[in-house]
């Protein structure tokens, strides 16, 4: 008798740590997703401008499409002539941040460039690069 009440505690208990295992599971699938960020365009050409005018300024557009807030922790030019600016709040569910860069061609030599900006965020993809590019003239002398 003993070892039926002890066989039936027992069957109880595991069906009530598979049923709560499973309450849990189901629990992760309501959760919501981690932000995410959509660029409208990764790339932008200047086409050509003089040295005269040195100085280009462009903007990336982007969109939290996840469902949590989207933190740009760092933008990182690959060098010293370009400088990006961005958005340091959260960027809420739907809501739409600038990332606006810079590039300084003074100083520089006359021709093609091509540049790239890393973008880290606390998004799905921690990781974007954007890239900006043109062609600086000389300038007539």
């Amino acid at each position: 008798m003993k070892k039926m009440i002890l066989m039936a505690l027992m069957l109880v208990g595991s069906m009530t740590a598979a049923m709560a295992q499973n309450a849990d599971q189901k629990g992760t699938k309501n959760e919501l997703k981690p932000a995410q960020i959509k660029f409208e365009k990764t790339t932008h050409n200047f086409g050509s401008f003089s040295e005269k005018n040195p100085v280009v300024t462009c903007t990336f557009s982007y969109t939290n499409i996840g469902e949590q807030p989207l933190v740009v922790n760092q933008a990182i030019a690959s060098c010293g002539c370009t400088v990006p600016e961005y958005t340091k709040t959260p960027v809420q569910p739907g809501d739409k941040g600038e990332i606006k860069v810079t590039y300084n061609g003074e100083g520089k030599f006359p021709g093609h460039f091509k540049k790239s900006i890393t973008i880290r965020t606390n998004g799905a993809v921690e990781m974007t690069r954007l890239y900006i590019e043109g062609d600086m003239t000389e300038a007539e002398k």
